[in-house]
């Protein structure tokens, strides 16, 4: 089973968050039984552990760039909380986001949010009293509903969310498919992509670069990263570069039929 660790860069909270998450059983089955959905029965790309540990890391990066240039989380302007609190938020937003895939992909979202009611409520007793557990807990289900960018999301946390969740598109998480047999546009468009990186920006505070061996890739940008960006509330804050590398391009596929 993949341990899902982040830097907690000095936030205790997150830090024995993280211990609870890698003990929870009832989590951890959620996600195996949502790659078995995905994978094994729907011909999927991974939604398990290591999506949502990619998608945590990548998450916190971002997160961690751009309040570093002043931007201000929900936790802290609406509810008076901290920023190791709006880091909870955002970790468990990634960690829960996708724990709905166990039961089917339509509506997984919704179906996510039910499920994770009960173990929020476990990994945050003890850590936050009544009050602050029910504050954490309807963020994390504000990310959860609406991590399809559909209607857009209100907070710095859940449109960080949005968009690191779209980010973990490496050619790795779509081999599984594609060697099964899976050849579409999405299966293809995800081999075409090398590398994802982030780092500080100059021109926008944070800068995604995307590097693709292929150009089938831009499928990836232009249809699923952006309009999460778009929808995310932070467009302004945001670059995105689109690398092709090398003289030629790699080949995919040997052929493909109807």
């Amino acid at each position: 089973m993949t341990r899902i660790t982040v830097p907690v860069e000095g936030n205790d909270k997150l830090a024995r968050i993280v211990d609870r998450v890698n003990r929870d059983q009832e989590l951890l089955a959620l996600l195996n039984a949502s790659n078995v959905m995905s994978i094994d029965r729907m011909g999927y790309n991974d939604h398990g552990p290591v999506h949502v540990k990619i998608v945590a890391n990548i998450g916190l990066k971002m997160f961690r760039i751009l309040m570093g240039h002043g931007l201000v989380p929900g936790m802290v302007k609406d509810h008076g909380m901290s920023g190791d609190d709006a880091e909870v938020v955002l970790f468990l937003a990634c960690v829960l986001h996708d724990i709905g895939m166990a039961v089917h992909r339509r509506d997984h979202d919704l179906i996510g949010a039910f499920l994770a009611l009960p173990i929020l409520d476990r990994l945050l007793t003890g850590e936050y009293d009544e009050k602050e557990k029910t504050i954490i807990k309807s963020e994390v289900l504000h990310a959860i509903t609406f991590h399809d960018s559909n209607p857009s999301p209100f907070t710095l946390e859940a449109g960080v969310f949005l968009i690191a969740d779209a980010l973990d598109m490496e050619k790795g998480r779509a081999r599984i498919p594609f060697e099964k047999g899976k050849k579409d546009i999405h299966s293809v468009s995800a081999m075409a992509v090398d590398e994802v990186r982030i780092e500080k920006g100059r021109k926008k505070p944070v800068k995604i670069t995307v590097v693709l061996n292929n150009s089938a890739g831009i499928f990836q940008i232009d249809n699923l990263l952006k309009p999460r960006v778009i929808a995310s509330g932070i467009r302004d804050h945001v670059q995105v570069k689109v690398v092709i590398k090398g003289e030629k391009e790699e080949r995919i596929l040997d052929s493909y039929e109807l």
